[in-house]
């Protein structure tokens, strides 16, 4: 019996003195990283170490997150770990998803939007790294960078490319580059050609200003009724073109009634009211090869309607 006891205790000493050692050394390790840990909590981007299996685990995450997404966020996401799954924008779940289940490229640089304590999505590149053992993902590392002012920038830049400065609608440029893509389709199209009547008289009378006021105006009314299929571009001082993919003569015409409608209860001070506007559509059961056509038949209709009007006033 004394054998068998004393078996015990040695063997609970071996295991005593080999945790000791495991012990020392992990705090070695420790040390060894203390100052560079000591160093990320001065930096903006956000380092961490996760562990995905068998659960998720931060072992380190950068005090910046607070600096990040808001107060408190740091202590929020080391007890619970899934939260990035609801603030991660709904189109880059996905992204976590695979990147928790080692199916995500990791060679490539990710981009992600997280939203902060103020309801905003923030744009973060991330640089991640898979840690495995036996085969087997364990563990994410990795380091987030904020380059929202980039995308922001960015964003700006592309709306400027495609957008009018005056009014925000589409330029010509966006105008002529969807124009080539309906013409290489086959899909029911209505082309609108609207023109302003008055716009000559108020820069004469008024000035410069007054008169991009009106086009404001015009373009706003355009704007109201239009869905999110329709390109509505202003493609010249007083020209626009609306496009209309997948609508019928039926569809077009309560469009234009409604503008016009619009366009006639405009109520404002300014000396435009309302707003007067030449029209002319043409539609195509199919847009393959046909576009300029329409272009043209609708901007003979505009024109038509601006001389019949000219005419119906100069009779008076």
């Amino acid at each position: 019996m004394g054998i068998v006891v004393g078996g015990i205790l040695i063997c609970l000493i071996v295991l005593c003195l080999r945790l000791y050692t495991e012990k020392m050394k992990l705090q070695q390790k420790l040390e060894l990283f203390k100052p560079m840990i000591e160093t990320t909590a001065g930096i903006r981007d956000i380092l961490y170490y996760c562990e995905v299996y068998p659960k998720l685990k931060y072992l380190y995450l950068s005090p910046s997150l607070d600096s990040n997404l808001g107060p408190n966020s740091l202590e929020k996401h080391l007890k619970n770990p899934n939260i990035i799954f609801d603030i991660v924008h709904p189109d880059d779940l996905d992204i976590l998803r695979e990147k928790q289940s080692g199916t995500l490229n990791f060679e490539k640089p990710i981009t992600v939007r997280f939203q902060n304590h103020l309801g905003e999505y923030i744009w973060f590149e991330e640089y991640a790294t898979p840690v495995y053992k036996d085969g087997k993902l364990i563990a994410v590392q990795g380091v987030y960078r904020n380059v929202h002012s980039h995308y922001i920038l960015q964003e700006q830049l592309e709306y400027k490319s495609t957008h009018d400065g005056l009014t925000g609608l589409y330029n010509r440029e966006y105008f002529q580059l969807k124009k080539q893509e309906f013409n290489e389709m086959a899909i029911p199209i209505s082309v609108i050609v609207a023109d302003l009547d008055d716009l000559k008289e108020i820069n004469d009378e008024y000035g410069h200003q007054m008169g991009d006021r009106l086009i404001t105006a015009a373009a706003d009314c355009l704007k109201k009724f239009a869905d999110d299929e329709m390109i509505v571009a202003r493609i010249g001082g007083d020209e626009f073109i609306i496009m209309m993919p997948h609508k019928d003569n039926v569809e077009v015409e309560q469009y234009i009634k409604n503008v016009c409608a619009e366009m006639k209860e405009f109520s404002n001070t300014l000396p435009f009211s309302p707003i007067h506007i030449s029209v002319g559509y043409e539609y195509s059961p199919s847009s393959y090869g046909v576009m300029r056509q329409l272009m043209n038949t609708a901007d003979q209709k505009m024109y038509k309607n601006k001389k019949m009007k000219k005419t119906v006033i100069g009779s008076r």
